[in-house]
């Protein structure tokens, strides 16, 4: 167990260097959860029969990761970030990879952010292209919780968002201190246990829009719990003992209940005038 206690000891968070740029695990981690989200959205959409083409998915995976890049980062800097000032003076900072001169990347995405930049991006696409938009949310409920571990192990291989302070013997040292391994407690609740649940409830879907606001929920419920073991944002704290991501994902879960009962309500009707 030491050797895992002690992994960021011996880990390199940089994969390789091309031309002097360095590759971070962290970047690979995320390039292959979006690949797997667009890989897992075609498999299901012939399994199960969505009426989603190839051609329309890699169409509205490009249009979808506009919306989620500019909503994650953007959420970043004005929900946990403390330099709105400084970016709204600085508009060109927002996406500079550059620190005096040299390349280090972007730091700081909020989950958040990314969906309410997902569900712009979404609306949009659907509007402009004439399709089912809560058929098209439920595909994405079964294709984003399994390409959401990747993003988790990420953070965890970027040494970012870590746990507390704890004793248990499968903690990792950070700066001296052992941690939760908060980073993988998230990539098994709000990935892993997810999509099983969602795999095995969806031949029960009733109607449209109902996977989605599951999805909604559950994420709601597990990053809820997975906040127990993280790390307050130093720069926030906490709030009558709530972190902001469990305040965040109290109001996503009232959004999800919203949005099943208004879908169901939508669906009973519908059966009504049958």
């Amino acid at each position: 167990m030491n050797w895992w206690n002690e992994i960021y000891s011996h880990f390199d968070p940089v994969a390789f260097e091309i031309f002097g740029l360095k590759v971070h695990w962290y970047g690979l981690m995320y390039v292959i959860a979006l690949l797997l989200a667009l890989f897992l959205a075609k498999y299901f959409a012939k399994r199960s029969n969505f009426p989603f083409s190839d051609e329309v998915l890699d169409k509205y995976f490009i249009f979808v990761e506009i919306g989620v890049i500019l909503g994650a980062r953007l959420g970043y800097i004005f929900i946990y970030s403390n330099e709105q000032i400084f970016y709204l003076t600085h508009p060109w900072e927002i996406f500079n990879p550059f620190y005096n001169g040299e390349f280090v990347g972007i730091s700081g995405m909020s989950y958040h952010g990314a969906l309410i930049g997902f569900v712009i991006s979404t609306y949009i696409f659907c509007k402009k292209y004439k399709e089912n938009l809560w058929l098209l949310l439920d595909l994405v409920a079964l294709s984003v919780p399994l390409a959401y571990v990747f993003g988790r192990i990420g953070n965890f291989l970027n040494k970012e968002l870590f746990g507390k302070v704890t004793e248990v013997p499968w903690g990792i040292y950070v700066d001296g201190a052992l941690r939760h391994p908060s980073q993988l407690y998230e990539a098994f609740l709000e990935g892993i246990l997810i999509f099983i649940i969602l795999i095995f409830y969806k031949k029960y879907k009733k109607f449209d829009g109902e996977l989605i606001s599951i999805y909604v929920i559950l994420y709601s419920l597990m990053r809820f719990i997975s906040e127990i073991f993280r790390e307050p944002d130093i720069q926030l704290g906490v709030f009558v003992g709530f972190s902001m991501g469990q305040i965040l994902s109290f109001l996503m879960l009232i959004l999800g209940v919203i949005v099943y009962y208004y879908r169901l309500k939508k669906y009973k009707q519908t059966i009504k005038k049958i």
